[in-house]
């Protein structure tokens, strides 16, 4: 159900919305999707206990997170709004990381430790280094925004094993049909 192909854990917390401009579809439908996810994305080991009040802080913080890193995409400025939520969540505390005697990691928190990961994760990549590497995935219907880790800066699709292959397989079928039409007359 979730995927985190993005390369940040903010970007991978947006991508629960895929579609935005065609069939929106939102993967965070309820309090138990949230938890859910904040298990799969490893900030914690159990689901914590969500509520619909958390599950709307957590709809607040992806839309303003997205539309900071679009703005970033796009070289505009930030609205304050969306700043000043994604600054304040970023502020809470984090989820408790231990070491146990076998070497694995213990994740604990509640759901609004979660949130805080995913807002300071926003904030770390929105005001650092790799901003400049966000982008939009390619796949006319996928919104998804990755960090483009490659080398040249090149990379086109949020995923190559979904987004990118669709594409490949949508301009191939394009061009044997044109192909195709040309031989024809």
């Amino acid at each position: 159900m979730f995927t985190f192909v993005s390369g940040n854990l903010a970007l991978d917390f947006i991508g629960t919305v895929q579609s935005r401009r065609a069939e929106f579809t939102d993967l965070l439908e309820t309090p138990d999707d949230l938890a859910e996810w904040a298990v799969g994305a490893t900030l914690l080991d159990n689901a914590p206990a969500a509520d619909p009040a958390a599950l709307a802080d957590a709809t607040r913080l992806r839309e303003a997170a997205y539309r900071l890193a679009l703005a970033v995409t796009h070289g505009e400025p930030f609205g304050a709004p969306d700043r000043q939520l994604v600054n304040d969540l970023a502020r809470g505390t984090l989820p408790e990381l231990t070491v146990e005697a076998d070497g694995s990691v213990k994740r604990s928190g509640t759901i609004e430790t979660a949130l805080a990961a995913i807002a300071r994760s926003a904030v770390e990549l929105i005001g650092g280094a790799d901003r400049g590497r966000i982008k939009e995935c390619g796949r006319a219907d996928c919104t998804r925004l990755y960090v483009d880790t490659s080398r040249a800066g090149s990379r086109r699709w949020c995923d190559m094993t979904v987004c990118g292959n669709r594409a490949k397989s949508a301009a191939f079928r394009a061009r044997n049909t044109e192909t195709d039409s040309h031989a024809a007359h």
